[in-house]
């Protein structure tokens, strides 16, 4: 009896030119026909090569929504390698921080699929990425060589533990956050735990470490900076930096690369609501920067509640760390009096949104029965205190 395909043995046979083809074959295949083209590829080729291709075509459809269909339909995954990589933008934006910080080598630590250098080597720098899983050191070692980056990017198969990092300018550790049950919260659970990480990156000049946004502040130790960083809205995950800005909080919003940084400010006032309604990107609320953003927008911007991340202000102005609402209705919250509001004004789209309210946007727009030419954005929250309903529209700036 023949010996089991290993998992490396059908990842080898995805690399001979028999595998590529299959594999290229298969970029805009639907899983849903799997079993059919599964049933006619067999006809041509090995079963265990067409299993293998037909996953790893899987893989690189859901890796296109954080590397680009470009990159995405070049390069090689595993399924937690998909799951826990960097978004393309966001380690982009990491590279850049490491190249203005004059990092020319870097030991990229827990590196995965190779995601993050990728995005370091492109910067310039040389980057020497580790795993201890010898499939997922295939994995990268195939896509150093698939974007041509294999002179910039070595890879060793190695626990990180046993890694001399002392000749780099620069550490990156990205724990995995994930286990055999799911997301893992507690850092100390995280592999390697985020203690040892820290102190791993207190020995290199410069360092950084991915770790959930969740985190709380009161974990974030002493001398690191910490950054949260949102993409499109969503806020994808903190890093603490070493060897920047130790004590800082900052917020970074991507795709445009606004950066806001900490300055120790109290809590804004609360106050009525004002004509206009700003909600903080996820980044900012996460960073605890809300205050920075309301001084920004002036001395009369406070927030419409003292345990809400909503800032109000009777005058519109600029900011890119915020969305913008002008208010039209601020009502107590009552489903009859919105039922009838909506009708009256031919509300057919509405955009829901809810802070400090118990109402679930979906179960309300059921119960809405939304229609007409009209939109509107209806904001579920507490003014001081009391649940409150507002209604309005975009006042420019960020799109909400």
């Amino acid at each position: 009896m023949p010996a089991p395909i290993t998992p490396l043995d059908a990842f080898a046979a995805l690399l001979t030119d028999e595998g590529r083809a299959l594999l290229d074959g298969l970029r805009d295949y639907d899983p849903a026909q799997e079993l059919a083209t599964a049933t006619r590829l067999r006809r041509e080729h090995p079963a265990e090569l067409v299993s293998a291709a037909l996953g790893q075509a899987r893989l690189r459809q859901r890796a296109v929504a954080k590397f680009g269909a470009e990159d995405a339909y070049r390069m090689f995954f595993t399924p937690n390698g998909v799951e826990q990589a960097t978004r393309a933008s966001v380690a982009l934006h990491r590279a850049r921080r490491f190249e203005a910080l004059g990092v020319r080598s870097l030991a990229d630590l827990c590196c995965g699929n190779g995601g993050d250098a990728i995005a370091l080597a492109r910067a310039g720098i040389s980057v020497l990425a580790v795993d201890r899983d010898p499939l997922t050191c295939e994995v990268a070692r195939a896509n150093a060589a698939a974007l041509g980056l294999s002179d910039l990017i070595e890879v060793r198969c190695a626990d990180v533990a046993d890694v001399d990092t002392s000749t780099y300018d620069a550490v990156f550790v990205d724990p995995a956050r994930r286990g055999g049950r799911g997301r893992i919260f507690d850092p100390e659970a995280y592999s390697p735990p985020l203690s040892w990480a820290v102190e791993a990156a207190r020995t290199a000049p410069r360092a950084a470490l991915k770790i959930a946004p969740g985190v709380p502040h009161e974990a974030i130790p002493e001398d690191a900076e910490a950054e949260w960083i949102s993409d499109g809205g969503d806020v994808k995950e903190a890093v603490l930096w070493f060897g920047t800005q130790p004590g800082a909080r900052r917020a970074t919003l991507l795709p445009g690369g606004a950066s806001l940084v900490g300055r120790g400010l109290p809590d804004p006032a609360v106050r009525p609501v004002g004509r206009y309604l700003y909600e903080p990107d996820g980044a900012v609320i996460r960073a605890h920067l809300v205050a920075d953003v309301a001084d920004d927008l002036g001395g009369d911007a406070g927030l419409i509640d003292e345990t809400i991340a909503y800032v109000t202000g009777d005058e519109l102005r600029a900011t890119a760390y915020a969305a913008a609402y002008e208010i039209t209705d601020v009502l107590p919250f009552n489903l009859k009096r919105l039922k009838a509001l909506v009708r009256e004004r031919g509300i057919g789209v509405a955009v829901i949104k809810k802070r400090g309210s118990a109402v679930e946007p979906e179960d309300l727009r059921k119960k809405l029965k939304l229609g007409g030419p009209n939109s509107c954005v209806i904001v579920l929250t507490r003014v001081a205190g009391a649940p409150t309903m507002l209604l309005g529209q975009p006042a420019g700036g960020r799109t909400p």
